[in-house]
């Protein structure tokens, strides 16, 4: 049955992507800023999207930033662009809205048809707005993202659902398309797809969502399927870590694609040669991570083709009878048949790799990065959606103190917000804090660098 689901899964995002407009891939010295709201700040999606280049492209340098605040519409975007976003210098800039913008309680209230057209109206021209600003950037890609779906369809005990809200969102993913299209920019749509998603999978399992117990933030595992269609309309399905085939009998390499093979012996029992790849596996996450986080990263790969399509790291070995224990670098990571060998097995699900366990390395750093960038946000909600409008933006001195403590008590998210307040107000913490991160990454690009691994098939 799984594997069924994941077929039709693969049909239906296979149609998705013909018809959405390609994503041109990060290059060299990119600073690809992702700009939205909470799904944005508090979410993985960005970080997935750059572990995947740390580990697939080890010499490629790009800079991924988090420019989300939670509780955003298209109008708080427009209004922090020069602070928070252009002050990032993006070459590339990812922009999604949508679901703050299209409203909440009303849909179920008298009139949820011209509620919803009001909220709709509201978006577009606010968005107009933000178009303008953005059209003032000649030299940034600019990519539209329609945001993930509020999921109406799922049974969540307590939590009824807003009827016509994601149809709203809907018609907002439209008008950004057309923008896209009108301007000569770029387009991916979240929407689509994950609902495609839930629909399908809700037929056996009405309680499940990619959207999160509230029908609004995905969770790990909703981000991953968030970072997959992303990298899909960057052109990377098919594209493997590695494709390496030996013929063992004659001793000769029959294929070393994104790698070099070199130095194959027979020394008794052993079949050994030489491996350097030119990419590492995609470490992938089986905790589940942040705020209120339920699902792990990991639970993705039952939902989503992502490991067949772009995490293949594939030995095949033909001319062996028998079965066989493989080792890399001297350490055991299992038995196959010659039969087996001969068809090809992926190393990239084989966590004791050495080049996998290299990759965890640069995983966790990530993680680490994510998790300081993630309180800098925070930072920056205060900022936008507190100070700004009591005419106090980055004043960061004992008047803003004085003024979010008088209203806190009264309000969940400045009490929430009033310990990082405290830290980041003063210059040199948030120095600090972006030196942390750079050494960080920094030492990301240090490791990622695949080295040479002997790789041995002993016949037991």
């Amino acid at each position: 049955m799984e594997k069924k689901f994941v077929l039709l899964l693969t049909i239906i995002l296979c149609a998705f992507s013909a018809f959405s407009q390609a994503i041109s891939p990060f290059k060299e010295g990119d600073r690809a800023v992702f700009l939205g709201n909470s799904i944005t700040d508090g979410g993985h999606y960005h970080s997935y999207i750059w572990l995947y280049y740390m580990t697939r492209f080890p010499d490629r340098n790009v800079r991924i930033i988090n420019a989300g605040v939670g509780g955003d519409t298209a109008y708080d975007m427009y209004k922090r662009l020069d602070e928070d976003v252009f002050s990032k210098n993006p070459t590339v800039l990812m922009v999604t809205f949508g679901m703050n913008d299209s409203g909440y309680l009303e849909y179920n209230g008298d009139d949820s048809k011209a509620f919803g057209e009001k909220k709709y109206q509201e978006c577009y021209q606010n968005y107009l707005l933000m178009e303008k600003r953005l059209k003032e950037l000649p030299d940034t890609r600019i990519v539209l993202m329609g945001s993930s779906p509020y999921d109406g369809t799922a049974q969540i005990e307590g939590n009824t659902p807003l009827k016509g809200k994601n149809e709203v969102m809907k018609r907002i993913v439209e008008f950004q398309k057309k923008s896209a299209e009108d301007n000569h920019w770029q387009f991916l749509d979240f929407n689509q797809p994950i609902t495609e998603i839930n629909l399908r999978i809700q037929q056996e399992t009405p309680t499940f969502s990619l959207c999160g117990g509230d029908r609004i933030h995905p969770d790990n595992e909703g981000h991953m399927v968030m970072a997959y269609l992303f990298l899909k309309a960057q052109g990377f399905t098919g594209k493997k870590v590695a494709d390496m085939e030996v013929d063992a009998s004659k001793r000769t390499v029959v294929k070393s694609d994104n790698c070099t093979i070199s130095s194959i012996k027979q020394n008794g029992k052993d079949l050994s040669f030489d491996y350097l790849a030119n990419s590492l596996p995609y470490p992938v996450d089986t905790i589940a991570r942040g705020w209120g986080a339920k699902a792990s990263q990991a639970e993705a790969l039952k939902l989503i083709p992502f490991t067949g399509e772009m995490n293949q790291e594939i030995l095949k070995v033909t001319g062996l009878k028998g079965d066989y224990k493989l080792l890399i670098d001297e350490e055991e990571i299992g038995i196959w048949s010659g039969t087996d060998l001969a068809k090809g097995i992926n190393l990239a699900v084989e966590t004791k790799t050495p080049q996998y366990q290299q990759a965890l390395a640069i995983m966790y750093l990530n993680e680490y990065r994510w998790e300081i960038e993630r309180e800098s946000r925070d930072y920056a909600w205060l900022q936008f959606n507190f100070f700004q409008g009591k005419g106090l933006l980055f004043a960061n001195n004992s008047k803003s103190v004085e003024v979010l403590d008088k209203e806190a008590p009264n309000n969940i998210w400045l009490r929430g917000h009033r310990d990082t307040y405290a830290k980041y107000m003063h210059p040199a913490v948030r120095e600090a804090r972006e030196q942390e991160m750079n050494l960080l990454i920094s030492k990301i690009y240090e490791i990622n660098k695949p080295v040479q691994r002997k790789i041995t098939l002993r016949k037991i």
